[in-house]
C-alpha cells in the first residue's frame, strides 16, 4: 500500500504562486504514475498534471505555462509548482499514484490540500 502526504496549498492572491508537495510512503519501488488533480465545487474532478516512469509530463491546456510537474525520487515526493495562479485554479489539489503492471494496477490518492485564490 502507498500513503500519500500532501502539502504546501493555501491561500494566494492571484497572480502568486504556491508549491505543492505530494510525498510518498510505504510500497513506493512499484510506482510508475504520480499526477495532480483537483476538483473545484460543483465540479467533476479533472487532471492538472502527471508524469510517469519515463519521466514524459502532461498538462491540461489551461495551467501549460503556469504549472510545472516534477519528482524527486530521492525523497519520494512528487511537487506542483504553480505560477500565475488565477481565481479558476481554486480547488482542492489531490495527489495521485499508479502501480501499473500485467499483473497489477491500483491507484492511491492523498488527502487533498486546498488551494484558494482570493483577492
Amino acid at each position: 500500500q502507498v500513503q500519500l502526504v500532501e502539502s504546501g496549498g493555501g491561500l494566494v492572491q492571484p497572480g502568486g504562486s504556491l508549491k505543492l508537495s505530494c510525498a510518498a510512503s510505504g510500497s513506493i519501488l512499484s510506482i510508475n504514475y504520480m499526477g495532480w488533480y483537483r476538483q473545484a465545487p460543483g465540479k467533476q474532478r479533472e487532471l492538472v498534471a502527471d508524469i510517469t516512469s519515463d519521466g514524459s509530463t502532461n498538462y491540461r491546456d489551461s495551467v501549460k505555462g503556469r504549472f510545472t510537474i516534477s519528482r524527486d525520487n530521492a525523497k519520494n515526493t512528487v511537487y506542483l509548482q504553480m505560477n500565475s495562479l488565477k481565481p479558476e485554479d481554486t480547488a482542492v489539489y489531490y495527489c495521485n499514484a499508479g502501480q501499473f503492471s500485467y499483473f497489477r494496477h491500483h491507484v492511491s490518492w492523498g488527502q487533498g490540500t486546498q488551494v484558494t485564490v482570493f483577492s
